[in-house]
């Protein structure tokens, strides 16, 4: 995917904003797409982008995935095109625990990525405020947490709320929620979003037009 392509649809997509994306999903899939309202350290920057995911689960230290680190996991995850990328990662069943911070997200910076949508807490929102990239996670945190949950496998399926987030997909996020879109139904679902814009527009004028008394005979 070409920067034009992709600033093309990242302008359409924030032109409808979450609501209508979800409802373009409902028009298309059957399955749950539609995530709960996450917090950012800037919410005026909605997020948007193809998803690389690392996967989260609960501290333990006899296995040997365990030796590997945020790092590791990080570039794999991104893989060689990080640009323009979404790193999402899983909660490993803590969403109220830190998942990292700043300092290890700052790698983000230099790999410039679109983004990061975290199901748990991330610390540093004054630092992570002054990236180039949107956040979106659970909320701030103070305390560390890499002795409740740990990063364990990078660029395979994860569940964020219920919702199953694969290597690929494209998520949106602003203030009202996120949503989850297959990376083949992207195009048609940017497409679907408008139609839904623009069947809102004409329910208010219809709304407009009508006279109480038609509805109180």
């Amino acid at each position: 995917m070409n920067s034009d392509e992709f600033n093309d649809r990242a302008a359409q997509a924030a032109a409808v904003g979450c609501a209508a994306l979800v409802d373009a999903m409902g028009r298309h899939h059957s399955h749950r797409a539609h995530l709960p309202p996450f917090s950012s350290p800037d919410p005026t920057r909605p997020l948007f982008g193809p998803v690389s995911t690392i996967a989260y689960l609960p501290f333990r230290d006899d296995l040997p995935q365990a030796d590997k680190g945020f790092a590791d996991l990080f570039y794999e995850a991104l893989g060689s095109e990080p640009q323009g990328r979404v790193l999402v990662l899983s909660s490993g069943g803590y969403p109220a625990i830190s998942h990292g911070g700043g300092t290890k997200l700052s790698r983000g910076v230099t790999q410039q990525i679109a983004g990061v949508l975290a199901d748990g807490l991330l610390r540093d929102f004054d630092e992570l405020r002054t990236y180039p990239f949107a956040t979106w996670c659970r909320g701030e945190a103070t305390r560390w947490g890499g002795d409740t949950v740990m990063p364990f496998a990078a660029d395979v399926a994860v569940e964020i709320a219920g919702v199953t987030v694969q290597p690929g997909d494209y998520v949106y996020a602003d203030t009202s929620g996120a949503v989850v879109i297959p990376a083949a139904s992207i195009d048609e679902v940017l497409a679907e979003a408008h139609k839904v814009d623009a069947d809102d527009a004409a329910f208010v004028a219809q709304i407009r037009s009508e006279r109480p008394e038609d509805f109180l005979a």
